[in-house]
């Protein structure tokens, strides 16, 4: 079962192969990951998919919340979160095809960020269900190259009159 986890870390070097180290330890196979830095540069939020037994999940974020430069860690597997990944995909088309990758890129609402006479790269954001069903629609207009982010997400906000959470509260909050 895919679990989705989201950490808030110290910006330390080494925090980044604790975390792997506590899931390969385990046997999971991370199947997605991001970091960066938050608005808070001393600071980066982790987003972790990982194939994980659904006995496991609840030990895992406990063992990860324990290392040295984890400041929280959430499981958003079941929880109201957004969740995006960002797509450059490079499609090899005929001339007499290009309009209609273009018309597919429109439903899509994928922007076109570079052409060639015998390609267009495009980028798009969304679900992971919504990339995969543009990547294989592409494929019949030609080969296909292609790189992913990840899966990123963020928990929904809880509806308060006046939300004024701090940044790191709430980009990690069970909302």
């Amino acid at each position: 079962m895919q679990q989705l986890i989201s950490l808030l870390v110290e910006n330390k070097a080494g925090a980044l192969m604790r975390v792997a180290g506590v899931l390969t330890s385990r046997g999971y196979n991370i199947e997605s990951l991001t970091v960066a830095k938050t608005i808070d540069p001393t600071l980066s939020i982790m987003t972790i998919v990982a194939e994980v037994s659904e006995q496991g999940r609840e030990l895992l974020i406990k063992q990860i919340s324990r290392l040295v430069n984890v400041v929280k860690a959430v499981d958003l597997s079941e929880s109201r979160a957004v969740r995006r990944e960002l797509a450059l995909i490079k499609v090899f088309v005929e001339e007499n095809r290009r309009a209609a990758v273009l018309t597919e890129a429109q439903v899509f609402r994928a922007h076109i960020v570079d052409a060639s006479p015998n390609s267009y790269t495009l980028e798009v954001t969304g679900s992971q269900d919504k990339l995969n069903a543009l990547i294989s629609l592409l494929r019949s207009y030609g080969p296909v190259e292609m790189i992913r982010s990840g899966t990123m997400a963020m928990a929904r906000a809880k509806h308060n009159k006046l939300p004024v959470p701090r940044f790191s509260e709430s980009a990690l909050s069970d909302g």
